[in-house]
């Protein structure tokens, strides 16, 4: 290290070498080799950087109150994986690039198990507000083979830009589930997606703010879908045509669909009229094959 006494150096390195040899006898390898590299990356940096011990008590404070505010309706720390970019960095390395499968992205912190189910044609809103928006397809396999019987899990955010789980009533809206036909069809009613911020009330939302970054997110509609068989998918669509900053670096260029806007009184696939604007979209699902059916 240009500058630090040579003493100082070896000092240095020889406390990273007794932490790591301190691993040397975990018994599972795969752990062993995570805390031993997660060891020489951390004292890396903070010898790269010169970390000061006011810093490090401030990094301290600030992982405290990720912590303090994360409960069973807010994930402090996926927000903060998310905005570092290693979510999505841990997707794009376990989901490598294949052309014919629907690519993966972050599933952000705002998932909740038990959506109630809607058939198909149903409606996932339950009251939240927005525009009304169709969006039908089909899941296939790799071999475009149609998926009967797949899960459908959807969930969005109202178009003031939270979800269910941000208010205080707790009540389940704009999220669903629904499962493809026998020819791996499916369609249902959501709401048009909006852009919206990351809630910024929170350590995260501070990072962003000290850091000049935008918290936005793009307009976006929320899937998982799972088959036996087959790998479970977690995606998102967003909405083509729009200005698409994403704080969690999410996007897709594949994932970009168009939502057509149709004037009021415009009949919708289900043969309704509404008496005012409403978008459709498609989004064809191909899932991959788990490795004990391919």
């Amino acid at each position: 290290m240009t500058g630090i006494h040579e003493l100082q150096v070896e000092r240095e390195e020889q406390l990273v070498a007794s932490v790591v040899d301190s691993f040397a006898n975990t018994p599972d390898p795969r752990l062993r080799t995570l805390i031993t590299a997660l060891t020489r990356h951390l004292h890396a940096f903070a010898r790269e950087v010169r970390l000061t011990e006011a810093e490090w008590t401030a990094a301290v404070g600030f992982l405290t109150a990720v912590g303090h505010i994360t409960d069973d309706r807010r994930q402090e720390f996926i927000l903060l994986s998310d905005v570092l970019g290693l979510s999505m960095q841990t997707i794009t390395m376990n989901h490598p690039v294949d052309e014919v499968v629907t690519e993966s992205t972050v599933m952000g912190p705002f998932f909740a198990a038990g959506a109630p189910e809607i058939a198909n044609g149903g409606d996932l809103a339950f009251g939240a507000s927005g525009e009304p928006c169709w969006v039908d397809g089909v899941v296939r396999d790799e071999l475009g083979t149609p998926v009967p019987g797949a899960r459908l899990e959807v969930w969005e955010a109202d178009d003031n830009g939270f979800y269910d789980l941000q208010y205080p009533d707790a009540q389940m809206a704009a999220r669903a589930h629904l499962f493809t036909e026998i020819d791996g069809s499916y369609s249902f009613w959501a709401l048009t997606p909006t852009p919206y911020p990351i809630p910024e009330d929170g350590p995260v939302g501070r990072l962003l703010a000290a850091t000049a970054r935008s918290p936005m997110r793009a307009p976006h509609l929320h899937f998982m879908v799972a088959a036996p068989g087959y790998q479970t998918l977690i995606t998102h669509i967003f909405v083509g045509g729009e200005d698409l900053p994403d704080c969690v670096f999410g996007i897709r260029d594949s994932l970009i669909k168009s939502f057509d806007r149709q004037p009021p009184g415009t009949p919708t696939p289900d043969g309704r009229q509404l008496d005012r604007t409403w978008t459709r979209t498609r989004f064809d699902i191909v899932l991959a094959m788990d490795s004990a059916k391919s």
